[in-house]
């Protein structure tokens, strides 16, 4: 696609010096490639530690007053592996010290796991020989942790300028009082969603570890196939529902925009991967209606069957204030002529299912 992209790269895509050096491959390839967001390090492997995990870790050991030494040199040797085997001329040691006095000091969970993208940050912005920019310039919360979309967006457009190349850490931004205050985990996507809206790019690249949105979870059908175009509301059903792709609440800002997302593979970049956009044109002998199939666990269904149902006025009303009257939320209520399911999320049930029953 033509013009100007930001590309966001997950955790698997800088998770050591050989994914980085496709990094860089695939954003020299095409100077339209200004603005890169980056996350922390994922895992090498299936038995490996995310480097957020780690820094949670750490937070979570200074909190308890337990030492947590052994768990940041574990960060630390990580990110100078990593320098190492790029060569690059870049010494972290100020910053991971910075950062290690900052969480044995007491710095909130927050703070601590955000060094991980503010790290991965640094370390690209080197690679690429772009200008590294804190996110917690640009990426502003008030003082309750609302993201202040307005504000952000006339900071973005006036730091991030089309003149030069830009790596901004993924994840975080930052309050009225300078604390940091991260996303929800996976909050990357919404980094770049929000650098993408705020510098009017032509197109949002997504690129993670696999050749786009698969129709269905890889691990129950090994065949399932890539979703070659949907749209932003198909792919916001299918993340809520456990897509994990994309993070679900990445597409508002792309979406006010008519920005369009490409999911893309850091280890296929040939691979045409999974376009999202605002509406699907028509396509003559579509070869099938399913866009895709997504499923979640932990959900508790309750299913009333009675006769007439759809005659009796007030009957899904009166059902869903026994709910609401012991603050349990619904989240799908598939009916039929003489029933109807409610499905709710099991963990809300706790000790609350019987007075719901009783009262049904």
């Amino acid at each position: 696609m033509t013009g100007l992209k930001v590309c966001k790269f997950g955790g698997s895509s800088v998770a050591d010096a050989n994914q980085m050096r496709k990094v860089r491959a695939i954003v020299e390839s095409d100077p339209q490639r200004r603005w890169i967001v980056v996350s922390a390090p994922g895992k090498r492997s299936a038995s490996d530690t995310k480097i957020t995990d780690l820094l949670y870790l750490c937070h979570e050991h200074s909190r308890q007053g337990l030492p947590f030494d052994d768990v940041f040199a574990i960060v630390a040797d990580r990110y100078r592996e990593i320098v190492r085997s790029l060569g690059l001329a870049l010494d972290l040691d100020p910053e991971l010290a910075h950062a290690r006095a900052a969480i044995a000091a007491g710095a909130g969970a927050d703070y601590a796991a955000s060094r991980g993208e503010y790290l991965s940050g640094l370390v690209a912005a080197a690679l690429l020989d772009a200008e590294f920019v804190d996110a917690a310039e640009i990426v502003c919360f008030d003082a309750h942790g609302r993201l202040q979309i307005a504000q952000t967006d006339e900071r973005v457009a006036a730091r991030l300028t089309a003149a030069r190349r830009f790596v901004v850490p993924g994840f975080y931004g930052a309050m009225p009082d300078g604390a940091i205050k991260t996303f929800s985990r996976g909050g990357s996507d919404i980094t770049g969603a929000i650098v993408a809206r705020g510098v009017r790019a032509a197109v949002y690249e997504n690129w993670t570890d696999v050749s786009g949105v698969l129709m269905t979870d890889p691990k129950i059908v090994p065949e399932a196939r890539p979703i070659r175009m949907l749209t932003y509301r198909e792919l916001r059903e299918l993340a809520y529902m456990g897509a994990g792709v994309f993070h679900d609440e990445a597409m508002f800002p792309v979406l006010d925009a008519g920005i369009p997302v490409h999911v893309r593979n850091t280890n296929a970049p040939r691979e045409e991967g999974t376009l999202i956009v605002k509406e699907v044109p028509d396509v003559p002998n579509h070869p099938g209606i399913v866009t895709g199939i997504a499923g979640r666990k932990g959900f508790t269904v309750i299913t009333i069957e009675k006769n007439l149902m759809n005659s009796e006025i007030g009957f899904a009303r009166r059902l869903l204030s026994a709910l609401e009257r012991q603050q349990v939320s619904v989240e799908h209520m598939p009916t039929g002529i003489d029933t109807i399911s409610l499905v709710v999320e099991s963990a809300q049930l706790d000790g609350k299912l019987d007075p719901i029953l009783d009262e049904i």
